[in-house]
């Protein structure tokens, strides 16, 4: 599966809580496999830096653990990112597949990068990995992967296969296309507007405040008012009831949507079992 995140990359923090609140509600749900020959299911998250980006330590170790444990579910989690310093020294030692193509060092930054990316590899003596990176041409990676027995080989300059899918975002009409063939499809494609708290405090707060003044009219006529007031101070009084009901209960049903909401979003994340 694809997911269209043209819109959701805009907003880079939203972008990673919801990819890494994915990752850790499956790694929280999934049975263990043990080590499969295969994983039954891969994640490429494209724009790494945007999960990391200014993240808090407790996220980062959090994201670290579930990186080293999740293999044991049978799933597999890949990074793309431009530089491997984009990603933290204690997660990018848990990954042990890695492919890196040319690096070009015109800053002070490249060169770090380039430094970095040949300590990552395991070394190899027949090559000179910090020197190869930058000679690397259009198809060529470094690429060191797991043997049998989990064991990170020794580093190698290959030639990648050009890849048989197109580069480039699909049309509109190829997604509809893919949408409909989905056994999901016909439960998500359809916006559902409901009523939201706002729409039910306001409804609540008029008709308490038609019941005040069906009350008033009663007492009114049975002479049980003292006098009668003009209609401005009496509408100003029921605005001024109303609008202290309202915030009341506005604040109260914020508060408790909101501690709903941060368990239900972000919950899973530092959650244990």
């Amino acid at each position: 599966g694809i997911l269209a995140a043209d819109q959701l990359i805009q907003r880079p923090r939203t972008y990673a809580t919801f990819l890494l609140w994915l990752l850790a509600e499956l790694f929280e749900e999934l049975p263990e496999v043990g080590d499969q020959p295969k994983p039954r299911l891969v994640f490429f998250f494209d724009e790494a830096h945007l999960l990391f980006n200014r993240a808090p330590r407790a996220l980062v170790e959090k994201v670290e653990q579930v990186v080293r444990l999740i293999r044991s579910k049978g799933v597999g989690v890949y990074f793309v990112t431009q530089h491997p310093t984009d990603i933290p020294d204690s997660v990018l030692g848990q990954l042990g597949n890695r492919i890196q193509h040319a690096l070009r060092a015109f800053t002070v930054r490249d060169q770090r990068a380039i430094r970095a990316a040949a300590e990552t590899f395991r070394p190899n003596p027949d090559l000179d990995t910090l020197q190869a990176i930058t000679e690397l041409s259009v198809g060529e990676a470094l690429v060191s992967t797991l043997g049998g027995k989990g064991i990170p080989g020794v580093v190698q300059r290959t030639l990648i296969r050009p890849p048989e899918s197109r580069i480039g975002p699909i049309s509109e009409a190829e997604r509809q296309t893919v949408l409909k063939s989905s056994p999901l499809y016909g439960r998500y494609e359809k916006t559902v507007d409901r009523e939201s708290a706002y729409e039910k405090l306001k409804a609540r707060a008029e008709q308490a405040e038609q019941e005040r003044t069906r009350q008033s009219e009663e007492r009114e006529y049975r002479g049980e008012m003292p006098r009668p007031r003009s209609s401005g101070a009496r509408r100003s009084s029921r605005q001024g009831i109303l609008e202290t009901m309202a915030k009341s209960v506005a604040r109260t049903m914020g508060n408790t949507i909101g501690r709903q909401l941060i368990r239900g979003v972000l919950g899973s994340l530092f959650k244990g079992r």
